[in-house]
């Protein structure tokens, strides 16, 4: 058997795998928006964790943080793993659990029909599908365009970037328009499994074939000593590493595709649970991934700029065989799937509960599901013209996004945990926290101490949030109480 078909059995085998959990999943569907967006809201601890880390985990992680530590070397794990460990389960904990309880109690099967709802506002429900919207479907890009790269690479071009992105695309829309959150999170533990074995085995694999972890180091400091010194410069600086950790840190629970998936918690002792066992897995993926780029930097000179997205499979096609390397694709493919059907559902619930049932009132529950499968197409097809384009490194358009995100955070946390907090206040954050963001990119704002654009977009967005909260009138008692339970 050739190289090229060992690859394409493998790769062939789990994508079976998916499609078949995606259909026992469909048969378990009930027609109901709660059940095909939610699913029943019944996920147990595991498959809790198993979809939320999932979902968290994507080609940002599994080539661009490689790419990034190929330049910049050990340092990387501290600018973003010790931070994430932490930050991501105290988000869950301040605003995933108490989100979770307000969804149950309206209903509410998306973010922002839960703070429509909570806040009294319709506006505040579209003007977060909006912000959602904007800052997600380059997320989707980046996931694309790192199965793209990986089948590209893994194939030696017999596989070409445009069909993998597309190919991936088919199977997921397949599984997640038939089946809803049931089968995105039945996917998610067996492609979270095989992501997360795969690496794992990858990092000794690779180290063995570099000669041990002691002689791959030895490597790295004969011929880039630069990528495990210690530094304060650039990224690393006080300003920006200060800054990069509020996005890094809050940039999760406000990504829409995990909020549903907490409202999907069977009960707080789920979610608590995942909280306990995030820090721990989070450095088992995120050491591998550094050590990945510091490696390749000694083993695979010259690559500049977004290239170095290429390091990790470019170690694998060079280190191990044809049927690791399968189980490499289908490991990229997993990390891209998981994400991809969360985003997918995420966005088309949204469109159906918080846009069309706005613009149609009435609208049965039968063709809400109709109407979020036809949208999970269109927007696939937008997706797929934006990963052609492929507009800069994956690093770059995921660091673009979790600065979006981050402007939402305030809204997302008042609104459970401030009885005071108005639907003017929402907005104002909103609007300011995006307006700020966008002047800072473009340069108009300055930047203090070297901090990130990210910066001034949350600190408009919680003054925003504090003016726009002060000067209007709150919801009455009875919808506060509806929504958070009794002061």
């Amino acid at each position: 058997m050739s190289s090229l078909a060992a690859i394409g059995l493998v790769v062939a085998v789990y994508l079976a795998i998916t499609l078949v959990i995606g259909v026992v999943a469909y048969r378990r569907t009930a027609g109901t928006p709660e059940d095909y967006f939610l699913g029943g809201r019944a996920a147990r601890t595991f498959v809790l964790f198993m979809a939320l880390f999932g979902t968290n985990v994507t080609p940002f992680v599994l080539l661009g943080i490689p790419g990034l530590a190929y330049h910049q070397g050990v340092a990387v794990f501290g600018l973003n793993a010790a931070i994430v460990g932490l930050g991501i389960p105290l988000t869950f904990y301040l605003i995933g659990e108490p989100a979770r309880r307000a969804a149950r109690r309206l209903g509410a099967i998306t973010p922002a029909e839960l703070y429509a709802e909570r806040l009294a506002s319709p506006a505040v429900g579209l003007a977060l599908f909006a912000a959602f919207f904007l800052y997600t479907l380059p997320y989707m890009v980046t996931a694309v365009i790192g199965a793209g790269l990986t089948a590209e690479v893994l194939t030696d071009g017999h596989l070409s970037f445009g069909a993998a992105a597309a190919l991936i695309l088919a199977i997921t829309i397949a599984y997640t328009a038939l089946g809803g959150m049931r089968a995105t999170m039945w996917t998610n533990v067996f492609q979270g499994a095989t992501f997360l074995g795969f690496i794992v085995a990858a990092f000794f694999l690779i180290a063995d074939r570099l000669g041990g972890f002691a002689a791959a180091t030895t490597a790295v400091q004969a011929r880039a000593p630069h990528l495990l010194e210690k530094t304060t410069a650039g990224a690393f600086a006080p300003g920006p590493w200060a800054s990069w950790a509020l996005a890094i840190s809050l940039t999760v629970i406000a990504f829409p595709h995990m909020l549903v998936r907490v409202f999907a918690a069977r009960d707080a002792t789920a979610l608590k649970n995942v909280c306990r066992l995030y820090p721990v897995v989070l450095v088992v993926l995120w050491l591998p991934a550094v050590l990945f780029g510091v490696w390749g930097a000694a083993e695979i000179g010259g690559l500049q700029g977004k290239a170095s997205d290429a390091i990790f499979p470019l170690l694998v096609a060079r280190h191990l065989g044809p049927v690791l390397q399968g189980m490499a694709l289908a490991g990229v493919l997993a990390a891209v799937m998981s994400t991809l059907d969360a985003q997918l559902l995420t966005l088309s619930s949204m469109l159906t509960r918080d846009v069309l049932r706005r613009l149609l009132p009435g609208l049965a529950p039968a063709r809400e599901v109709v109407a979020a499968r036809l949208f999970t197409l269109a927007l696939s097809a937008a997706v797929f013209v934006l990963v052609l384009a492929r507009p800069a490194s994956l690093f770059d358009i995921a660091a673009f996004s979790f600065s979006g995100y981050v402007t939402l955070t305030p809204t997302l946390l008042l609104g459970v945990r401030w009885r005071r907090f108005t639907a003017a206040g929402a907005i104002a954050s909103i609007a300011a926290g995006n307006l700020a963001l966008a002047l800072a990119f473009a340069g108009i704002l300055p930047a203090p101490f070297g901090v990130l654009p990210v910066a001034w977009g949350l600190v408009a967005a919680i003054a925003g949030a504090l003016v726009g909260s002060a000067l209007s009138r709150p919801p009455p008692a009875h919808v506060i109480t509806r929504a958070l339970g009794p002061a």
